[in-house]
């Protein structure tokens, strides 16, 4: 038993590490772009998402992060995607923020000025 755990974590480590070269260090509180693969039928697009990560959870292959942006007419829109996953292209950070607590769920309650984050600046 013992040794198949070994086995399927070496060949988790191996497929995160041809991703991770290529995925930026993503924190909570940063503005992102998620570049996502999106099939219709036989067509393949791209679609953006851009919001603020407000939770992160996992380290491994598994590890998830969780994207909100207020679409049309103030509504929220939560999306959570697996960092790891090949169906995302790329993720372009847009700014980085302070930020004061590991989840930022108390966004879900705010809208307009009180729902902004200070802005970080990272050299």
């Amino acid at each position: 038993m013992a040794h198949a755990a070994e086995l399927i974590q070496a060949v988790e480590f191996q497929s995160m590490q041809k991703i991770t070269d290529e995925r930026p260090q993503v924190q909570i509180g940063d503005t992102v772009n998620v570049n996502v693969k999106i099939v219709e039928g036989n067509r393949e697009r791209i679609q953006v998402f851009q919001g603020i990560i407000i939770a992160k959870r996992g380290s491994t292959v598994n590890s998830t992060f969780t994207v909100r942006r207020i679409a049309a007419h103030g509504i929220g829109v939560e999306r959570t995607f697996l960092l790891y996953s090949p169906r995302i292209e790329q993720i372009k950070v847009v700014r980085h923020a302070k930020i004061r607590r590991a989840k930022l769920y108390y966004l879900r309650d705010r809208s307009g000025k009180s729902a902004r984050l200070k802005e970080r600046r990272v050299a």
